[in-house]
């Protein structure tokens, strides 16, 4: 089995305001097959400064309800040093969602370069608002 890169995000939920509207852009993405989600967690501060990391399977039936829909099969692929590097960079009184996921989309061409013995020599992100900004003053 080939598989596509695989990336992380923290998404952070200040004060608690987690509403779901991301779930169905997630379950869309896993539909269309360009992403597999590998594994969540949800890692949460409270207003003292304690840091707690729930994996999906152990939190409340509210939040396994929510999240349900995606289908997580946790992996292990997180641990006790990626829910504190998160839960040091939260805010007290927040919420955190951790991700993990497969680019499966790039999983053929990964596999190619695999075979043709390419090394890969960077790899970033461009902030979308960079690029927008870039694209709309036509600068090459």
């Amino acid at each position: 089995m080939s598989i596509g890169p695989v990336e992380y995000i923290a998404i952070a939920f200040p004060g608690n305001k987690f509403s779901g509207e991301i779930i169905p852009a997630i379950k869309a993405l896993q539909d269309s097959g360009t992403i597999r989600v590998l594994d969540l967690v949800i890692i949460s501060k409270d207003a003292e400064g304690n840091v707690a990391a729930v994996e999906l399977a152990d939190s409340s039936p509210e939040t396994q309800a929510t999240f349900a829909v995606l289908g997580v099969e946790s992996k292990n692929l997180l641990g006790e040093e990626d829910f504190e590097d998160i839960g040091s960079a939260l805010d007290p009184n927040s919420t955190a969602a951790l991700m993990i996921w497969e680019n499966v989309w790039a999983a053929e061409f990964a596999k190619s370069l695999r075979n043709a013995d390419g090394i890969l020599i960077a790899n970033g992100r461009i902030p979308a608002a960079l690029v927008e900004e870039l694209m709309a003053s036509g600068v090459s």
